[in-house]
């Protein structure tokens, strides 16, 4: 990729402008379906409010029928005679008390007009026993609620009307006798409560009784004619119920209740498209409020690029100056907070560097002391003299055996100590160096101690830098041991905890003061001059382990000391990462 391409103004005005438009586009995604969804939860709530008001009117208008109907049959019953001048005078009372009611009348079981009110002739040769409110009124024993219909038994009266029957008792000639009782409800009022209903613009509410027969519709002349169906198959099987509806080719929210008293269900329809429209609304402003969105977005990143990248052009000609060699010119650039801080930080860092620089020269002439101490120790002649004087000593009094163990301890002492120049050996190797270690000073110090050595399995196998249990064995045996007057122990144990390998190395000597335990720590060498210090070895395990690392002391005048040895727990033949202290010293 081109260099101009790579520039950090034209990563942000893209980055930029791509994720805010990106977040816009999701943004308005998830608004659009969020307000989408709520436009069409709440058009089919507002059906459902509507249907259900239609719903308690009509049930209202049915109870109210039904207790018309219950009086005119009270009054009918207690009459002494159905042709009675009271009970004549109570009907047309009756009548009179509601506009909708359009006639009363009782027809015997064969189909005889008995009574009836107001006044009327029947029309000759009507077979009532084929009329559905008399069929159904002697089937059921309940109130029968018909569908409407032309009623056309009386002459002259052509209404629309919906019908109640039932079958009833009443007196005729002192004997009781059995009739159906009719009263007809002009059906406009039903009409005009059903007529109300406002679903949209297309949308409207109609009603079928319980056999799925319309008994009312806004288009009952085209339900009639079969130019309009409704699917009234799902209608029919729910008291109540939502769902949508494609039956019909196009999508229709239908919501469905039902009149407890005469089973009818009122439907109201609404359809798809009208609650789409303020879906498209919302989808026209939101395309508008996007693009609104990515051009001010795009501009607005051009501006905020140029002003974070002109500054950051200037600090990147003074690094290259720095990178060509001359970390003492500071640098100089002014402009946001961050693009200071940032100058302020680089002048930091090359301070830091020059440091380190001065860390890493200091590091590498201790280290290099250090291995020159320890080089030193591996040929120590004042140790040497010592012990061959014990074992010339010891042959002198014809100890055969003593000098061999000696001897053999010696040489292999020595083997460990050089081990071919090598710095790191293993924990085997230098819990055997020690060991022959203590075998050779138990006899020159005649047995005036024991010394005990246990390591876990795991242990053995891992690496250490060598020579670093001597130095503080023989601070114990000169600091701790030799001025006892009983017999002195030390105990070395060895162990992996949590990935770290803990030496501790006690004695139950004369234990040390604080005075004494920092001469150690400051550089005080052994007494014997052995020439490696207790110091040497915390900063031997801090140059090649790290800072954190290191010796522990605990001790206290007339009851002891323990060290404890902490570092890394590494295989043999993986070199550490050498440590590094936070700060210069």
């Amino acid at each position: 990729m081109p260099s101009k391409l790579r520039s950090i103004q034209l990563i942000i005005t893209l980055t930029f402008t791509a994720v805010t438009v990106l977040v816009a586009v999701i943004v308005s995604f998830m608004l659009y379906n969020k307000f989408a969804a709520t436009a069409e939860a709440n058009a089919n709530m507002n059906m459902q409010q509507i249907i259900e008001q239609v719903n308690y009117n009509l049930d209202l208008y049915a109870k109210g029928m039904a207790n018309i109907f219950a009086t005119a049959e009270e009054h009918i019953t207690a009459s002494p005679s159905i042709d009675s001048p009271l009970l004549s005078e109570r009907m047309d009372t009756l009548m009179s008390s509601r506009e909708d009611l359009v006639s009363i009348a009782v027809f015997s079981p064969q189909g005889k007009y008995v009574v009836g009110t107001p006044g009327q002739n029947m029309r000759i040769n009507t077979q009532l026993q084929s009329q559905s409110w008399f069929t159904s009124a002697v089937k059921n024993p309940e109130i029968s609620y018909s569908a409407p219909h032309i009623q056309n038994l009386f002459k002259g009266r052509y209404t629309w009307v919906v019908s109640i029957s039932k079958m009833i008792e009443y007196k005729e000639n002192g004997q009781i006798r059995k009739g159906i009782l009719l009263i007809d409800f002009n059906f406009r009022t039903i009409d005009e409560l059903s007529r109300q209903v406002k679903l949209g613009k297309r949308g409207y509410a109609y009603i079928l009784d319980p056999l799925g027969n319309i008994v009312y519709h806004p288009q009952q002349q085209l339900i009639y004619a079969g130019l309009k169906y409704e699917n009234v198959e799902p209608v029919l099987e729910y008291k109540f119920r939502s769902y949508l509806d494609e039956s019909t080719g196009e999508k229709r929210f239908i919501t469905v209740r039902t009149l407890d008293l005469t089973g009818w269900k009122i439907v109201g329809v609404a359809y798809y498209d009208e609650i789409v429209t303020t879906k498209r609304d919302l989808n026209h402003f939101l395309a508008w409020f996007l693009g609104v969105v990515i051009v001010g977005v795009i501009v607005l990143s051009i501006l905020l690029s140029w002003l974070i990248a002109s500054p950051i052009r200037k600090l990147e000609r003074t690094v290259k100056l720095v990178g060509e060699g001359d970390l003492n010119t500071p640098i100089n650039v002014s402009g946001a907070y961050e693009v200071e801080q940032l100058s302020r930080r680089f002048n930091m860092m090359l301070q830091r560097i020059r440091q380190l620089m001065d860390q890493i020269i200091y590091e590498q002439e201790t280290k290099r002391k250090g291995e020159l101490e320890v080089l030193q120790s591996q040929i120590n002649p004042h140790f040497l003299y010592n012990t061959l004087n014990s074992v010339i000593r010891l042959a002198e009094r014809g100890k055969t055996d003593e000098v061999v163990t000696m001897i053999q301890s010696l040489s292999k002492f020595f083997r460990i100590s050089l081990s071919k120049g090598k710095n790191m050996i293993t924990m085997q190797e230098e819990l055997d160096h020690i060991r022959h270690y203590l075998v050779i000073q138990s006899f020159r110090f005649k047995n005036k101690f024991r010394y005990e050595i246990s390591a876990e399995d795991g242990v053995l196998a891992c690496q250490t830098i060598k020579l670093i249990l001597q130095p503080i064995v023989e601070n114990a045996l000169y600091h701790g041991i030799e001025m006892l007057p009983d017999e002195g122990l030390i105990t070395i144990t060895a162990e992996l905890v949590e990935g770290l390998i803990i030496i501790r190395v006690s004695d139950n000597g004369l234990g040390m003061s604080k005075e004494t335990l920092g001469t150690l720590l400051s550089g005080g060498k052994s007494s014997s001059g052995s020439g490696v210090g207790v110091r040497n070895v915390n900063e031997r395990i801090g140059l090649v382990y790290g800072r954190e690392y290191g010796l522990a002391f605990e001790s206290e005048l007339e009851e002891g000391t323990i060290v404890t040895i902490c570092f890394p727990a590494v295989q043999a033949g993986t070199e550490p990462e050498e440590g590094r202290e936070d700060s210069v010293q």
